[in-house]
């Protein structure tokens, strides 16, 4: 019986790890990751030559730059605590700039991150890194490890890169709810979880990526399904706020990473909010809406101090305390 060409979801962190290797090897890269190309193997590099797509190398490259930069400025801010969800072959432990105090939490199926051990173990991590296996699906299981993770940080960020794509939309709210409520305490002033930076994509954009490589990854158990119609806005109802949007085709324009056709695209604005059927991807850092706003909104340099405010939406979500919170500012490097 012949192998398929991506055996789990495990086999896509592989195919993503080829993408940091390539722009790792340019003369302009936006970041460097040396462990790219060992962490992606001889079966990373062949994923990406079967399923070659220039748009799937250029919105990775976007992502991994835009997930970087927002995590850059929230460690900046006194983050001393990033959990890393789905952490798959994410190498930043080891290739930023982080303060030795910090602490970095891996959380994953044991079996990519024993892959990932093996691949490092002459490496050396720059932070505190913690790796802990669990599957996230669990939901008793990853309740009681977000509320010991939440119960040890003063300013803890999550991070979910190329997770919610695989989850239903239930399944993702869940999870939202799930990290707002880990670690909060009226007794003890706690506030758990005060960030979370996602990627998500519309509809629009769903639909493409299933005609391209839907039927591959459905093989291997692991299908995209989650492109919430709304947008970022989606994580309104679970108690958090929409602080800052990144949308990966104008972050790829500032980088110079698109064809010809794309960067006219990249000139024409977005709608509000992004998303619907036209095809669109973006990386959102949201603010736990338990939070006092003034602890955590983002103004925009180019937003007067008066600028509109807008109530939180915590209608689905009757725990959630409401709050009043700056527009989200929408980046494009």
């Amino acid at each position: 019986m012949v192998e398929p060409l991506i055996r789990d979801i495990s086999d896509t962190a592989r195919w993503v790890a080829v993408y940091r290797a390539r722009e790792t090897d340019r003369p302009d890269a936006a970041f460097q990751d040396p462990f790219a190309r060992a962490l992606a193997g001889e079966r990373g590099e062949r994923i990406a030559a079967s399923l070659a797509d220039a748009n799937m190398e250029w919105s990775m490259v976007a992502r991994t730059y835009a997930f970087d930069r927002l995590l850059a400025k929230e460690i900046e801010s006194g983050t001393d605590l990033v959990v890393n969800l789905a952490a798959g072959l994410d190498a930043r432990p080891y290739r930023l700039d982080l303060p030795r105090s910090l602490r970095w939490v891996e959380v994953d199926l044991p079996e990519i991150l024993d892959y990932k051990a093996g691949v490092l173990a002459n490496a050396a991590p720059r932070c505190i890194l913690e790796r802990i296996p669990l599957d996230l699906s669990n939901h008793d299981a990853r309740r009681g490890l977000f509320a010991n993770l939440a119960r040890r940080a003063s300013r803890a960020v999550v991070m979910s890169e190329g997770l919610l794509i695989y989850l239903m939309a239930d399944e993702v709210g869940a999870l939202a709810s799930d990290l707002r409520e880990a670690g909060v305490s009226d007794v003890t002033a706690s506030v758990g979880f005060q960030r979370w930076i996602i990627d998500i994509v519309s509809p629009g954009l769903l639909t493409m990526i299933n005609e391209r490589a839907g039927e591959i990854v459905r093989q291997a158990g692991a299908p995209f399904l989650f492109g919430p119609p709304e947008g970022p806005v989606f994580f309104e109802r679970y108690g958090w706020q929409v602080l800052r949007v990144r949308s990966l085709l104008k972050t790829a324009a500032a980088l110079k990473r698109l064809p010809f056709f794309l960067r006219l695209m990249a000139l024409l604005p977005e709608g509000s909010p992004p998303g619907g059927s036209r095809p669109w991807s973006g990386v959102c850092l949201l603010g736990n809406s338990q939070v006092h706003p003034t602890d955590w909104r983002v103004i925009s340099p180019q937003q007067p101090a008066g600028a509109r405010r807008r109530s939180a939406s915590t209608s689905a979500s009757p725990a959630a305390a409401p709050c009043r919170c700056r527009r989200p500012e929408s980046d494009t490097t």
